[in-house]
């Protein structure tokens, strides 16, 4: 690969922007710097990267996954619930209780589109709505503080291996959910069928590939994710209110797999650049903090991004359909 080849690669793209960003950042505000501030990008990030790497299954199938957050909210609520009037039950088994509760609705979601055959952007739309009311109606409305959850689900967020607490366990978390996407996009049959699927369905099928239950699965995966996503933000926070806990999160995590180089288009993309764009947009999202520049532009920012990333992504699949024009 030469040089010219290697800078439109989107990772390295990405590696340039993060770094232009953590300078300007810096001049501005020297204080960004600080091991603190770098904790704080640290603990920003795992819940994007997981979530994210479940929507990146969703969209390399040409799909949408928008009840990602509602899934993230009632996953963790129902996982807070449980810690909650089950002290005994082990973290661990709680985690598996989240992931699980996640996956069943994705489960939904894929029956929705692969089984229903509903557009997935109305599907889901749909499925925001139902989740969250379902996680209003299982808490009633109600908080589940941080004295009612047990130390050892703080403690993930709080510590990490040998007890010091610059790089927690949640952070372990999240590399090792991006590395088994990493291994199962790149190593695996269903990885490629995934690939294959979103890349040309009409294609795929002719050659064998189980359409309907490679979508269902991208939707289960994405579940999963944010059901995980959904223990990590318990985690993370300490308490789960149901007003808060995944609201307006999609945004984030398709703007993270997108900006990370997975096309809308289907069939391009993976796991390294989105856990990139993940650490760019905590990145952002902490020197903005740090600059004292309001929250509601971080919601702009995201916005703006996913537009350039579409935009590059629309050029770049019009440039490859013309050299496949004039090739034949």
């Amino acid at each position: 690969m030469n040089f010219a080849a290697l800078l439109r690669r989107r990772e390295v793209s990405l590696v340039f922007a993060l770094v232009v960003v953590a300078c300007a950042a810096t001049a501005r505000e020297p204080r960004f710097a600080t091991p603190e501030n770098v904790r704080s990008i640290l603990l920003w990030m795992p819940l994007l990267v997981v979530a994210a790497m479940g929507q990146t299954a969703v969209i390399l199938t040409r799909g949408i996954d928008v009840s990602t957050g509602s899934t993230m909210g009632l996953a963790g609520m129902a996982t807070a619930m449980l810690l909650r009037d089950h002290p005994n039950v082990p973290v661990g088994v709680a985690a598996l209780y989240g992931i699980g509760v996640g996956a069943l609705l994705g489960a939904v979601n894929g029956a929705l589109v692969a089984g229903a055959r509903i557009p997935p952007i109305v599907a889901t739309l749909g499925t925001l709505g139902v989740y969250r009311g379902m996680t209003f109606w299982i808490s009633q409305g109600r908080q589940v503080d941080e004295y009612q959850l047990p130390k050892a689900l703080s403690d993930w967020s709080l510590t990490g291996p040998g007890g010091q607490p610059w790089v927690p366990w949640v952070v372990f978390a999240a590399a090792g959910v991006a590395l088994a996407m990493h291994w199962f996009l790149t190593f695996t049959r269903g990885g490629r069928d995934l690939y294959a699927l979103g890349g040309n369905p009409d294609a795929a099928a002719l050659r064998g590939v189980p359409t309907g239950r490679i979508a269902f699965l991208a939707y289960v995966l994405s579940g999963a994710a944010a059901g995980l996503a959904g223990v990590l933000y318990t985690s993370r926070f300490g308490n789960v209110n149901p007003a808060q806990i995944g609201s307006g999160f999609e945004l984030q995590v398709i703007a993270a797999a997108v900006i990370g180089g997975v096309s809308v288009f289907g069939g391009v993309g993976g796991a390294p650049g989105v856990a990139l764009s993940a650490l760019l947009l905590g990145t952002v999202n902490v020197a903005l903090t740090v600059l004292a520049i309001a929250g509601t532009w971080q919601t702009a920012v995201y916005g703006l991004v996913l537009l350039v990333a579409v935009l590059a992504d629309e050029r770049f699949a019009r440039s490859v359909r013309r050299k496949a024009g004039e090739a034949t």
